[in-house]
């Protein structure tokens, strides 16, 4: 049946405001309705469905109802909206398998693993319910004659309230997931810059970065677990490693000029600033710029 027919659009009239207009509410105006997408080819069941969810309110929002009656409107609509909420899937449309492709699109080609999919059936002899729940990646499944009204209210708030919390951990990984985005763009930035090692709680040489390996003529092998008196012959300069192990036992960063010796003999002199991890076991990053050109120790 065609969503246009003006025979029955008195009865379904959208509330739904089209896909390109945003979502988010205003100041002062009330909050932005949860998606519904009502996918059935027959229109009675459009009427009822939504004439039995008129009144329902969840979070603060109300409900904004979409329609499709075939599965190919059903994906079109899909594609146009993202954010829609709640679909409640008819299984035998134009074909006796519509909504079981429908509900495999939205999951393998859409990529949409947040629109929560609720199957209906009104014939449940056709229908392996429990393969289909197995095969699918649904939510619920029902035979219509099964679904009252009670029941309908109960699936779709349980299904809104799936959406919602798996809408939030979404934002918040896509938060995380920017800020590593721009730590690793930092981290980048600096890993060009400055000469970076790790030591662990022993003093041992953890980790160095390509340029580390570069200035002082060492392979990342080479300086693996190696002691770092192998850059700098003791005794170091006794007020330096006093104020540095001060610091760092205080958990404070220490800075200062520092002087490291490359496998050639001539010296590096560096400002390096040395931070210890707060995890056990305990890690010392030492982050160091070049400050002069290299010249022959004295």
């Amino acid at each position: 049946m065609n969503q246009n027919d003006d025979d029955t659009d008195w009865m379904i009239e959208d509330e739904a405001p089209p896909a390109s207009q945003p979502q988010a509410s205003k100041p002062g105006t009330a909050p932005a309705p949860w998606r519904v997408l009502i996918v059935d080819d027959d229109v009675d069941v459009h009427v009822v469905t939504k004439f039995s969810l008129s009144n329902v309110c969840f979070q603060g929002r109300r409900l904004s109802f979409l329609h499709a009656y075939s599965g190919e409107e059903a994906l079109t609509t899909l594609r146009a909206t993202p954010d829609i909420a709640l679909v409640l899937l008819d299984v035998i449309m134009e074909t006796s398998d519509a909504g079981l492709n429908v509900a495999r699109h939205i999951r393998e080609t859409l990529h949409n693993n947040l629109v929560r999919i609720v199957l209906r059936t009104g014939q449940p002899g056709q229908a392996l319910e429990h393969s289909i729940i197995l095969d699918y990646d649904i939510n619920d499944f029902w035979c219509k004659t099964d679904l009252t009204t009670r029941k309908l209210f109960t699936t779709v708030i349980s299904s809104l309230r799936a959406y919602s919390g798996l809408e939030q951990a979404h934002r918040r990984v896509q938060a995380l997931q920017q800020e590593l985005d721009q730590a690793r763009a930092l981290l980048a930035a600096v890993d060009q810059h400055a000469v970076i090692v790790t030591l662990d709680e022993r003093g041992k040489i953890v980790a160095v970065n390509d340029k580390f390996c570069t200035v002082f003529q060492y392979s990342r092998e080479e300086l693996q677990g190696a002691d770092p008196r192998l850059l700098h012959a003791p005794p170091y300069p006794p007020d330096q490693l006093t104020d540095a192990l001060q610091a760092l036992k205080d958990g404070e960063a220490w800075t200062d000029v520092v002087s490291a010796w490359r496998r050639d003999g001539q010296e590096v002199r560096l400002r390096a600033t040395v931070t210890a991890s707060a995890e056990l076991p305990r890690r010392y990053i030492v982050v160091a710029s070049v400050l002069q050109a290299l010249k022959k120790p004295l």
